[in-house]
């Protein structure tokens, strides 16, 4: 919002910001800001959004909607299979080790190759 001229010839004007009466100088410059408050609000909410996107329960702005949870049923899933993947490698790791450290599970091996 501008200000209001409120006497050209006493040079007095009124901003409805402030509340203020002031007289008009020719050294000082008021720059109108109401362009750029959509913008500002634009950015406002980009930012929220930016937030939202650390929560996996929040809605974000460009998708469609009632995706909110998507990201956490993604990541559990995702963690299911990681999981299960990583006990395999351990139980593998673990029974590969017993066989190797014992007199009867080299034997296993032994006689699995074919000697005796």
């Amino acid at each position: 919002m501008g200000i209001v001229r409120i006497s050209s010839e006493l040079g007095l004007s009124f901003d409805p910001l402030k509340g203020m009466v002031a007289e008009e100088r020719d050294d000082v410059i008021q720059y109108a800001l109401d362009p750029i408050i959509p913008m500002v609000d634009r950015l406002d909410h980009i930012a929220d959004d930016l937030m939202n996107q650390l929560v996996p329960d929040n809605e974000l702005m460009e998708s469609y909607a009632n995706r909110g949870k998507a990201s956490y049923i993604g990541g559990l899933y995702t963690n299911i299979w990681m999981g299960f993947i990583i006990g395999l490698v351990v139980a593998f790791v673990l029974l590969i080790s017993t066989l190797f450290t014992s007199e009867e599970g080299l034997n296993i091996i032994k006689a699995a190759m074919g000697g005796a």
